[in-house]
């Protein structure tokens, strides 16, 4: 019983304070323009947001979210996303590795008259670390996972690290 209930407190500890390392990383990095969005929230079947990845695009080749829809970064165009999502009413979430380009790329929307969008708290990192899963470039489900670079690969705790 003892063994259990340690087991129980390492794992909580330890996750919790993965959790809170994250938070420390976006705030250092993210202005809170944009509110998050969890994995869990995304996930839910009533959730019927518009996705979209803000990364570079052989990131987004080794795994994206489905139906996600590729913007870039560097290469991130108003135009393009007028075009894919002209109804500034739609709900949008955007993503990145972890979340501090999609941060970027939603302000951005937001300026011009996007009215419900969400960053996607800890990117594509968080969604597979909570199992959630993720494709490649023909649509089929994969475990590998562009980490963008060892320094921020540590973030992704399951599934296979690219680089």
């Amino acid at each position: 019983m003892k063994l259990n209930l340690f087991i129980l407190l390492f794992f909580a500890t330890f996750f919790g304070n993965a959790q809170e390392s994250l938070s420390k990383l976006l705030n250092q990095y993210n202005k809170k323009q944009i509110p998050y969005m969890s994995v869990q929230e995304l996930a839910m079947p009533k959730t019927q947001a518009v996705i979209l990845d803000a990364r570079k695009k052989n990131e987004y080749k080794v795994s994206h979210i489905k139906d996600a829809i590729w913007i870039g970064y560097n290469q991130f165009s108003i135009d393009s996303v007028l075009k894919q999502v002209p109804d500034k009413n739609k709900e949008i979430v955007v993503y990145c590795s972890i979340g501090i380009r999609s941060e970027t790329i939603a302000a951005k929307l937001k300026k011009v008259g996007y009215n419900h969008v969400f960053n996607l708290y800890g990117g594509i990192f968080e969604w597979k670390n909570n199992m959630f899963p993720v494709y490649n470039s023909k649509e089929q489900e994969t475990d590998s996972v562009h980490v963008f670079s060892k320094e921020w690969g540590k973030w992704l705790k399951r599934g296979i690290k690219v680089f």
